[in-house]
């Protein structure tokens, strides 16, 4: 249960402040945003009408979620897709990350779904307001009646913590439930199938799931 308790860090002072960081935490998001870097590169280096396998991955996964941010929203233009697919992309890697050997998952470390649950919620409530303007975003917070507005606030910032602890709760259980049956097992047989488990089915419907909950609270806001 070492894996657990143990965290490298970089401690380092910056205006008479101590900044502590996760450094496997900050490496493997930099690996998986290199990894992510390199493959639109390759996809869309030499496009084909007969595509490519990565060309075709592409593809696949710009029609899906464009399709789904224009169903969700409504909206023809494709301001929020980037936004969309772009982070279904960097959790669904995230989550899988642990498979290979040696390397962690960013949302194991509770930072990085939070941190991506705090995006999405500034871009909702910056869309709200400007689909609505202000006092109309403001008046949402009055609904149904004026006293309702302390509950409204609570409910808009426990959307934050409610998807990044489910991500956060989720990749974390998993890897716990591998270490605990690892060692009871002696690493034979079940870890590697629970890896695979945990790691890319668990791993891909929570990206799923974290993606598409930041498009519907986006969507909230603008209708």
């Amino acid at each position: 249960m070492e894996d657990l308790t143990t965290i490298s860090q970089w401690i380092f002072t910056l205006g008479g402040h101590k900044i502590v960081l996760n450094s496997a935490t900050l490496i493997n998001t930099w690996m998986i945003m290199g990894v992510l870097i390199i493959f639109s590169l390759l996809a869309t280096r030499q496009t084909k009408l007969v595509p490519n396998p990565l060309q075709n991955i592409a593809e696949m996964l710009i029609t899906t979620f464009d399709n789904l941010v224009r169903d969700a929203l409504e909206l023809d233009d494709r301001r929020y897709f980037p936004l969309i697919c772009g982070m279904f992309m960097f959790l669904l890697l995230s989550n899988i990350w642990g498979v290979i050997p040696t390397f962690e998952e960013p949302t194991k470390d509770l930072n990085t779904p939070l941190g991506l649950a705090i995006l999405g919620f500034i871009i909702a409530q910056y869309s709200g307001i400007k689909f609505k303007g202000f006092k109309g975003y403001l008046k949402e917070y009055f609904q149904p009646i004026f006293f309702m507005m302390p509950l409204n606030i609570v409910g808009e910032v426990s959307k934050v913590v409610s998807i990044s602890f489910r991500l956060y709760g989720n990749i974390m259980g998993g890897t716990i439930i591998i270490l605990v049956v690892s060692n009871l097992v002696y690493n034979l047989v079940l870890p590697p199938f629970l890896n695979a488990f945990f790691g890319l089915f668990v791993g891909t419907i929570q990206a799923f799931v974290f993606t598409m909950l930041t498009l519907v609270y986006i969507s909230a806001q603008i209708k």
